[in-house]
């Protein structure tokens, strides 16, 4: 059986449909579609290139720890993240103090998953602070990439601030 998710930029109005890698990334997968719906407020990356990305706190009893992984991410990927709280909380990545990335609980707080979605080439996943970034590749936009990317690129030249990014569960096949 194949799963599809919906990405939206929701203030924008664009979505896409992304096939789910189910035999590439069994538990990233498994993890993402028990959690949906996701969302949160975008994010353009800074070095990575053509990415937007959310910060949610964590969501699964278990972490799928690494699988389908890839520091070099080509358009209509989408990857999950994980990071220590403490990962993010340098000034110079501009999160606001009160940006939503921890959960309510404070075990569960030293988590933040990243979902992000990359819509252009010559994506590489290395941050000057930790080096080589790896992301588990869960899922692949097979609908509406062009309108993505252009929305993306909204983002970029225009801002993130109040645009929010959301995953839903779209179908099963």
């Amino acid at each position: 059986m194949t799963r599809y998710i919906t990405i939206t930029l929701e203030k924008r109005g664009v979505s896409c449909v992304a096939k789910m890698l189910d035999d590439a990334a069994p538990r990233t997968c498994a993890a993402v579609w028990d959690s949906l719906p996701q969302s949160g407020q975008v994010y353009h990356g800074k070095y990575a290139r053509n990415e937007i990305y959310n910060l949610v706190p964590a969501f699964s009893s278990v972490e799928p720890g690494k699988e389908n992984t890839t520091v070099t991410p080509i358009p209509g990927d989408v990857c999950y993240f994980t990071f220590d709280s403490d990962d993010l909380g340098n000034p110079g990545y501009g999160y606001e103090a009160e940006a939503d990335v921890r959960a309510d609980d404070p075990a569960a707080a030293k988590s933040i998953i990243d979902l992000a979605v990359f819509y252009g080439r010559n994506n590489l996943l290395i941050n000057g602070d930790q080096g080589w970034i790896p992301g588990n590749v869960f899922a692949t936009i097979v609908e509406g990439l062009d309108e993505m990317a252009e929305a993306c690129q909204s983002i970029w030249m225009d801002g993130a601030r109040g645009e929010t990014l959301a995953f839903a569960r779209a179908h099963e096949d």
